[in-house]
């Protein structure tokens, strides 16, 4: 057994849900088994987009984020689902649930996927043993399937997940990596986006062997220090922890300011909001997280406070959307009395080094339109690289919010 738990090494566990969606859909409804299967937005409409979509669908071409018409032409008799909810947050929290009966040391990343440590689970069996009970304990308990990599870390854990599909369990140790890493495309490394991949291939860098080969100045100056953090994943090292709070460290980015006076002027008030959407905009770049959710806190003359929150269907970090929420929201519910304090609060952050194409419930409608954002998220990933999240003050608004992902992560932690 000791071969399997190195004294001065990890042993981390990634496991990832298969076509998650489409796989709670048939855990509910049996007969849509074996059938080509799509989660979607609007099926009613042409301009509705694929979420995800079963095996049998991708066999046939379809794929996440594709136009739904696309994915009916290539695929005529694909059966069409509008999310829910209810279901696929439900399926989430018994998941994480069968995790952490393993261990503790369990992170979230997304309603789908999550990290754990089972370093000091010696007594529970070798990491294959575990991998398996996992597996089939979250497909006899829920009937859904799960691909689990088994590594040092977390990025040899991510990328052997991704390996073998559904119902995988792949072992990736540094000492394989040449063998199973080094010889894929650049572009299927976690951690290169599509705008990334193409300024390597411009240097002559197309499969993770020559990136983990690369001359570091040359990438420090091709794409910052993220270049740098590149070169050290495709060797196979990341030092980053399992951390069970990582996902709440910090649940708000926050400013509020006192008018000198009591005022109605909107000329003084919108410029009071734009100064502190740039405060915002600022920390959030300082944090290199990207929000969904923005707030505004109202308090008038008469120490009467109201606080009102936009869940939007992107991510956002720039001052001027911050700005365009904000002032929507004060428009909306301000009542024309004089306002002696005003306060701009983002919330339901994503890293921006983690944010991926992968759709969520509130973003597949608009994602088809959102390659700018993307664009711009590469560009800050680039630049900046890595910077884990640090704690900020306790935010002193405890309103609730409606995050999807934050939602089922609470109902978790308080499980």
């Amino acid at each position: 057994m000791s071969r399997w738990y190195p004294k001065n090494g990890r042993v981390i566990l990634h496991v990832d849900m298969n076509s998650f969606y489409a796989s709670v859909e048939m855990a509910y409804n049996p007969e849509l088994r074996g059938k080509p299967l799509a989660i979607a937005g609007n099926p009613e409409e042409r301009k509705g987009i694929v979420v995800t979509s079963s095996y049998e669908a991708r066999a046939k071409g379809v794929k996440t984020t594709m136009p739904l018409w696309e994915a009916r032409r290539l695929c005529p008799e694909l059966i069409v689902m509008r999310p829910d909810f209810n279901k696929y947050r439900k399926a989430s929290s018994e998941m994480f649930t069968i995790l952490s009966e393993v261990t503790s040391l369990v992170q979230p990343v997304s309603i789908d996927e999550g990290y754990i440590d089972i370093t000091d689970c010696g007594g529970m069996g070798s990491p294959p043993e575990i991998a398996q009970w996992i597996q089939n304990t979250i497909k006899e308990r829920l009937d859904l399937p799960c691909s689990i990599g088994i590594a040092p870390n977390k990025f040899l854990a991510k990328m052997a997940s991704d390996m073998k599909k559904p119902l995988g369990i792949t072992i990736l140790r540094k000492r394989d990596i040449e063998e199973k890493l080094w010889p894929l495309p650049v572009e299927e490394m976690y951690g290169v986006g599509q705008k990334t991949a193409e300024k390597l291939k411009g240097v002559n860098i197309s499969t993770i062997h020559d990136l983990a080969n690369a001359d570091v100045w040359t990438l420090k100056r091709l794409l910052g220090v993220n270049g740098e953090r590149l070169i050290r994943r495709a060797n196979g090292e990341d030092q980053r922890p399992v951390d069970p709070e990582a996902v709440s460290e910090f649940k708000s980015i926050g400013n509020s300011q006192t008018l000198p006076h009591d005022t109605t002027d909107e000329n003084e008030i919108l410029q009071l909001v734009r100064k502190l959407s740039k405060k915002v905009a600022d920390r959030m770049e300082r944090k290199q997280v990207v929000s969904r959710n923005i707030q505004v806190m109202i308090r008038y003359h008469n120490r009467k406070t109201i606080t009102r929150s936009k869940q939007l269907s992107e991510y956002i970090s720039k001052e001027e959307d911050i700005f365009h929420y904000a002032q929507q929201l004060w428009e909306q519910h301000w009542n024309q009395e004089p306002i002696r304090l005003l306060g701009v609060t983002a919330h339901d952050f994503i890293d921006v080094t983690e944010l991926t194409q992968q759709l969520s419930l509130f973003t597949y409608k608009e994602t088809a339109k959102n390659e700018k954002l993307y664009e711009a998220i590469d560009e800050l990933t680039e630049k900046y690289g890595t910077n884990p999240f640090k704690q900020l003050p306790p935010s002193t608004d405890s309103s609730p919010t409606t995050s999807f992902q934050k939602d089922f992560l609470d109902d978790y932690k308080k499980g």
